[in-house]
């Protein structure tokens, strides 16, 4: 009797971590992309990602704490961090990578969907609030926390498999702003790379990097609104 209950439960925990768990929730994320990409869902497909992040988690008794959205051991320090980067890479959108790319494409990141915003305060608000929640935690707990360490999960959770999926998963976070074209998308990649960098750093805690992200894009905001961001 004992064995069989021994059995059952090993079955279980067999199919929670079966790779084809991992290959069927990939699956769902391409489906996801190809939805977006035909415009089929409305706003932005975050949601929908989150809602398979933590299905998934579910299934293997895990909640979001087992990817990172967990107190740092030193809130100052890991604040500091994520601010002090979250400047860095700021600086390094406007003085290196969007030129740059910009150059290279010949045209800069398709940004026409933010032009409203432009002298619009309320609108600014609104879009700083939407940001935070879909791109800054939403992104962060999707990209950095679910799928990086899912990805990476499904290749043996060495070094060599994080490295993969963090270059696998920046891809995919990048691909993922195709509405801002070619030079947008990889500027996006370069973005992903370094979020993830950050979250790996920090012992894959996504504090760092949710701050990061949260000082990046409300400054590009701000420069929209303000009328002063570059090509826009």
């Amino acid at each position: 009797m004992t064995d069989t209950v021994v059995s059952r439960r090993s079955a279980k925990a067999g199919w929670r971590d079966s790779p084809w768990l991992v290959v069927a929730e990939i699956s769902l994320v391409l489906a996801l992309y190809i939805a977006d990409l035909y415009r089929l869902i409305p706003l932005s497909k975050t949601p929908f990602l989150f809602a398979l992040g933590w299905i998934s988690l579910r299934l293997r008794g895990l909640g979001w704490a087992s990817v990172g959205l967990a107190p740092p051991r030193r809130w100052r320090h890991a604040i500091a961090i994520g601010l002090l980067a979250g400047v860095g890479l700021l600086l390094l959108e406007l003085f290196v990578s969007y030129p740059l790319l910009t150059q290279l494409m010949g045209k800069p990141p398709d940004l026409s969907d933010f032009r409203p915003i432009v002298g619009n305060f309320r609108l600014f608000l609104v879009t700083v609030v939407l940001i935070w929640i879909l791109a800054v935690l939403g992104e962060e707990l999707v990209y950095r926390g679910y799928l990086m360490n899912r990805v990476a999960g499904l290749v043996g959770e060495t070094q060599t498999a994080w490295v993969v999926s963090l270059v696998v998963v920046s891809t995919v976070f990048g691909a993922g702003h195709i509405d801002q074209g070619v030079t947008g998308m990889i500027e996006n990649v370069i973005n992903g790379l370094l979020l993830g960098l950050l979250y790996l750093a920090c012992g894959r805690n996504l504090v760092p990097p949710l701050v990061a992200h949260a000082v990046t894009n409300t400054a590009d905001l701000l420069l929209i609104y303000l009328g002063r961001y570059p090509g826009l």
